[in-house]
């Protein structure tokens, strides 16, 4: 039985629920989401809350009643507050810039990497070596800060390349010189 699934979702206010069909809409005063739904799960919309509900006790039904749950309470947290990951860039001579909708990278590389923002994201620039990537979707938000992180994964022995803000990067030691 689904624990998760269990619990309510509870809406602040100024966020809307609503169900039709096969489709849950959340709207918010950062934006709007939707998403579809598998018909064995049913949601019902109170007040200040909303109960998700499984039709039957089929493996299906079981494995979407936890899933659809966090899905909507991501929607909510998502619409009334947003997503933000940080990410942290190290190297000599590695920084970002951001030019209108085109991040421009400087990664070691021979030429610059240039990464365009996908819709429905927000990049920001502090400093040269920190990128701040927000949105609504979590995601759209994760994927976007996973690409640009693949980009230039950190590496173990000086720990230079693009990594997260509270990302623990485990450090090798060099090899000695033979004596």
């Amino acid at each position: 039985m689904s624990r998760i699934g269990l619990q309510p979702v509870v809406v602040p206010k100024g966020v809307t629920v609503t169900v039709k069909d096969n489709l849950l809409q959340v709207k918010g005063s950062k934006g709007e989401l939707t998403q579809t739904f598998n018909p064995a799960i049913s949601f019902t919309v109170g007040d200040e809350e909303v109960q998700v509900n499984r039709g039957n006790n089929s493996k299906n039904a079981r494995s979407m009643h936890g899933l659809y749950r966090s899905l909507l309470s991501n929607m909510v947290y998502g619409v009334s507050q947003g997503y933000t990951k940080t990410l942290v860039i190290n190297g000599v001579g590695y920084r970002a810039e951001l030019n209108g909708k085109v991040l421009m990278l400087n990664l070691g590389f021979s030429n610059q990497v240039e990464y365009v923002t996908p819709e429905g994201v927000a990049l920001s620039v502090e400093g040269n070596n920190k990128v701040s990537v927000s949105g609504i979707d979590k995601a759209i938000v994760g994927q976007v800060a996973a690409e640009i992180r693949k980009l230039r994964p950190p590496e173990p022995y000086k720990g230079k390349g693009i990594r997260y803000d509270n990302e623990n990067v485990r450090r090798k030691v060099g090899k000695s010189g033979v004596k």
